[in-house]
């Protein structure tokens, strides 16, 4: 993962490793909601519901599972068939229980912060979303 031009990487496999880890800690199930029109996504197709996928990342549910910096990859079966997952960080939309759907969603964009060298005049409301 390369450094923005601000030096800073995204925050995003950094939170998404996190909250992976509280919700599986509170024995719950952790899901994460995909982009699968990014470049780089490898799901099965037949898992694609209006260029959107929900991949359960359970433990009990992968093998292999890695959530590098870089992307989320892991062994799965889909209909009996073993297929190899492959997301790029960038396409995670969310990251949710799936019991109660506790989580958070992801900005489009979070490689990059907001300027703070008062060049651009900032927005009266928060850029932060209510996650209930």
């Amino acid at each position: 993962m390369s450094p923005s031009p601000e030096g800073m990487t995204s925050n995003r496999p950094y939170l998404l490793r996190a909250l992976y880890q509280w919700i599986a800690d509170n024995q719950m199930t952790p899901h994460v909601l995909v982009d699968a029109g990014i470049e780089g996504v490898r799901v099965p197709d037949h898992v694609i519901k209006k260029g959107k996928v929900v991949l359960n990342i359970a433990t009990a549910a992968t093998e292999h599972l890695l959530l590098d910096d870089d992307r989320i990859s892991f062994n799965a079966r889909f209909a009996g068939k073993p297929f190899q997952i492959s997301v790029p960080m960038s396409a995670v939309i969310a990251i949710y229980a799936r019991e109660n759907g506790q989580g958070m969603m992801f900005a489009k964009d979070d490689s990059s912060p907001p300027p703070v060298d008062g060049s651009d005049t900032p927005s009266p409301r928060s850029h932060l979303k209510v996650v209930k």
